[in-house]
């Protein structure tokens, strides 16, 4: 019997994890990107302790954690500075056997690539047709059209996935979470806390990344689709008068380094991540907002267990895309939620007296218990090499922390 085969649409992070993924189980892959080069925004992500030790699964690990810059003391601060709370890095990797880590996604991207087979990649193609049953991928590419046969199918292509389109046409688009939001990684060399700040219907925060540089970003509840001439300026309108550094950040920011993106989910989420052999994966199954900081870690979640429940090859490829589908639906929407809310509680409150409530409350909260409301999503394990017999160890059920 040869080696099986899986196609994976879209070479981003959580489409890359896959590949790499499927490939040390034994898999022959082929990564196809519509973009004529590999390339990921130019910004920072954090990877909590679910995506290190995800990683870690995938033996790239220690190598992230030489590119990226551990965490730092930080927490919730108000726009005048004060602090709401703090959490110590040490607390954070004392509670959950690992510390969160602030990364430049253009260097996570590239430890993804370079684990992969030479040839594994393929740039400049457009998924024009997925078969679930064959499967199939019909691809473009310099204006020829060629059908790659596949075991498997993975829709790893992101928020406005092709693959859900084709396959679940009666998924609903993503939907406008209220939100929009500023991004930039700059050059940085000063102490900074990964810090959180919030104000009425906004959001500032700073993640240092692991090369001398930055990453902030910020969020404004605005209208959908707005754009301004300098993206930079309207930042300094609506943040420019917060407390330090946040205006020292701005100062030294270029304005070609911003980028502006209004934040999309899935509102409706799918009543499976499996039809026939095509598999959904990231954004393309469970694309949440980012006030968790869990977009990445669940993508690279996905990618581990796929692998996982796919370790036989095809002897019962169902069966495994059915374990995939019970394992990770339950917990990544439920995490997709919660995000949801955080953003609806923090960032997108605007009422004074809703305002102080919650700064109050925030302020009577012990550091510990911030600490474990933040390990029902970010305390989970990857899977053993049997996934059938696989069992949380935080909870002793399937589907672990955080999963209803």
């Amino acid at each position: 019997m040869g080696e099986p085969h899986a196609a994976v649409v879209g070479a981003g992070i959580g489409g890359l994890a896959a590949a790499v993924a499927l490939h040390r189980r034994g898999w022959r892959v082929t990564v196809l990107e519509r973009a004529e080069r590999p390339r990921e925004l130019g910004t920072g992500l954090t990877l909590m302790a679910n995506a290190l030790r995800g990683l870690d699964a995938l033996g790239l690990g220690d190598a992230v954690r030489r590119d990226g810059r551990p965490d730092t003391p930080g927490g919730l601060r108000t726009r005048a500075g004060r602090w709401l709370s703090r959490i110590e890095g040490a607390d954070l990797e004392a509670a959950l056997g690992t510390a969160a880590l602030g990364i430049h996604r253009t260097a996570l991207h590239r430890l993804l690539r370079d684990a992969l087979p030479s040839g594994a990649l393929r740039t400049g193609v457009e998924t024009v047709g997925i078969d679930a049953t064959t499967p199939s991928v019909t691809c473009r590419t310099d204006g020829t059209t060629d059908v790659l046969a596949a075991d498997l199918v993975v829709g790893a292509d992101g928020l406005n996935s092709t693959v859900r389109r084709r396959l679940w046409p009666e998924a609903p688009p993503p939907a406008y979470s209220g939100s929009t939001a500023w991004r930039a990684a700059i050059t940085w060399p000063a102490p900074v806390a990964t810090a959180v700040t919030w104000g009425p219907g906004r959001e500032f925060g700073t993640v240092p990344l692991g090369d001398g540089r930055l990453y902030w970003y910020a969020a404004d509840v605005a209208p959908p689709g707005g754009r301004e001439p300098d993206e930079l300026a309207a930042v300094r309108e609506r943040f420019g008068d917060w407390h330090e550094p946040i205006p020292a950040l701005l100062a030294a920011t270029p304005p070609d380094a911003v980028l502006r993106t209004d934040l999309l989910h899935l509102d409706t989420p799918l009543p499976t991540y499996v039809r026939g052999r095509v598999a959904l994966l990231g954004d393309a199954a469970h694309a949440m907002t980012p006030h968790l900081g869990q977009g990445a870690g669940q993508a690279i979640e996905d990618a581990v267990v796929l692998g996982a429940v796919c370790a036989n090859g095809t002897a019962d490829l169902a069966g495994a895309l059915a374990a995939y589908d019970r394992q990770r639906r339950p917990r990544s929407q439920a995490v997709a939620r919660a995000a949801l809310r955080t953003a609806r509680y923090g960032q997108q409150l605007r009422h004074p007296v809703a305002v102080a409530l919650r700064d109050t409350t925030i302020r009577l909260i012990p550091s510990r218990t911030a600490l474990r409301g933040m390990a029902r999503y970010t305390d989970r394990q990857p899977p053993h090499r049997n996934p059938s017999k696989y069992r949380s160890p935080c909870r002793g059920r399937p589907n672990g922390k955080g999963s209803r």
